[in-house]
């Protein structure tokens, strides 16, 4: 199985197709397996990357504390070990922040970001509700099964649930390929998340970016995506209507059409400047 080790860390990667450089960045809890929806598609036209961030899958899982930092860092390690110069971005939830955060630490590095579900932290940061909160993180003493069951609400829009039930199906047969996650690697990139701020960046990030969130999702709040999107110097916001927090699997098709018709609209700069 392929690692890069930061010095620190293994961290577990795949590549799937061939063309223009694909980093896929997972939420909290995911990983590689969460892009079973994505690759492909997006296998046909770029270089996918997937790997599984610290704290989840195969990738090193230390104690902690964990920060989007570093979280970010070795994002951007992975990038260095597999010589990459740049590369486009699809990143859902906790992926964005960590995608932002690479952006603000090297943009050079990032061609174009798909920024879903996601916001930018801080004092601006619209959170979920308690009782949302309370059902995210009463895992105690539940399966595997009966997580992602109590978790279904929360991630997928009713719409899903009552029309569409065979697209959860596929979400809880992916999910259930990888390793469980450690309760202290959860906990490790909830505080990350809760610690993470990037909001006086986001002038600074120049990267087209295509925002785009769910108006029923109540994880992250699309209001979170609204202040993205005119935060963002090069942004572009897309609301999926009636569509809940797991966009990536909910609308799988929309997302990736919309991802790779915005790619390509830059791609071509973004080609001339990889070959400079």
């Amino acid at each position: 199985m392929p690692f890069c080790n930061t010095g620190e860390i293994d961290i577990y990667y795949e590549i799937h197709g061939n063309g223009f450089p694909l980093l896929f960045i997972s939420g909290l809890a995911g990983g590689s397996w969460s892009w079973y929806g994505q690759i492909p598609f997006f296998r046909k036209s770029y270089k996918c990357i997937v790997f599984d961030n610290r704290g989840a899958g195969l990738s090193g899982k230390p104690t902690g504390p964990y920060t989007m930092t570093r979280i970010a860092e070795d994002a951007l390690y992975l990038l260095e070990c597999l010589e990459v110069e740049r590369a486009h971005v699809f990143s859902v939830s906790m992926g964005g922040m960590i995608a932002l955060e690479m952006a603000r630490i090297a943009s050079k590095r990032l061609g174009v970001l798909l920024l879903g579900c996601t916001h930018a932290g801080g004092r601006n940061r619209v959170s979920p509700s308690r009782q949302t909160m309370e059902i995210l993180m009463n895992n105690s003493g539940l399966s595997r099964q009966e997580i992602l069951w109590k978790n279904t609400p929360i991630f997928f829009s009713e719409r899903c649930r009552m029309k569409n039930w065979k697209v959860i199906e596929e979400y809880y047969k992916a999910q259930l390929t990888s390793p469980k996650q450690p309760e202290h690697g959860l906990i490790g990139q909830l505080m990350a998340i809760q610690r993470f701020d990037c909001t006086s960046a986001l002038e600074n990030i120049h990267n087209p970016a295509l925002v785009v969130t769910g108006t029923e999702d109540i994880v992250v709040p699309p209001v979170n995506s609204r202040f993205l999107s005119q935060n963002l110097p090069n942004a572009q916001l897309i609301e999926l209507p009636g569509a809940g927090h797991a966009i990536f699997a909910e609308c799988r098709d929309t997302l990736n059409e919309m991802a790779h018709h915005f790619y390509q609209k830059h791609q071509e700069d973004f080609a001339a400047a990889a070959s400079a």
